[in-house]
């Protein structure tokens, strides 16, 4: 369901599919095409974007409360099922399902220990080599992690190894996109 709405204030959006910041300004109209992970995909005029929640407002939305209730466990690590519940709420703009239902995300390590926190190292793909987006999904997945209790450092880095394909998507991921 597509909602036409007018920006009430300027917004830093992300172009999609380079993954560009670029400012879309007040009373530009806008349609909501897309509303999950806290994220907004809209298109214009101009083209498709993606907006954040925090910016919600802009767009005549509830903005949600983002902290992470999660507990830290004992020696003040975080909850490893806390951060993929982060990941979990990671979309591809163009694409209903979340990067973990996806099988894009290969591994998630927690380690270190220092007084700023531990450090959260993930490992993804994308679907495609070519998808602009990459970057700023790798930044989404990063924010949400460090929203977790505990979390000091996050590091997202991207590889094509092994190539994603159809079989890694999950089953409640495929049920979504209706290939079951």
């Amino acid at each position: 369901m597509t909602t036409d709405r007018i920006l009430s204030r300027e917004v830093i959006a992300t172009q999609i599919p380079s993954g560009d910041k670029t400012p879309l300004a007040s009373g530009t109209r806008i349609t909501i095409s897309q509303t999950l992970g806290g994220t907004y995909t809209v298109s214009t005029d101009f083209g498709l974007f993606r907006i954040e929640g925090k910016d919600g407002d802009a767009l005549g939305e509830t903005v949600a409360d983002q902290t992470v209730k999660a507990a830290v466990l004992p020696g003040g690590a975080p909850d490893p099922e806390a951060i993929w519940s982060q990941l979990r709420q990671v979309f591809d703009p163009e694409i209903p399902v979340n990067i973990v239902d996806l099988g894009l995300v290969y591994s998630m390590d927690i380690s270190g220990g220092a007084a700023d926190g531990y450090k959260v190292d993930v490992a993804m793909t994308l679907t495609a080599p070519g998808c602009g987006m990459g970057p700023a999904i790798a930044e989404d997945a990063k924010t949400k992690i460090l929203q977790v209790p505990g979390v000091g450092v996050a590091d997202v880095r991207i590889t094509w190894e092994p190539a994603w394909n159809q079989s890694m998507i999950s089953e409640e991921g495929k049920m979504k996109l209706g290939l079951i």
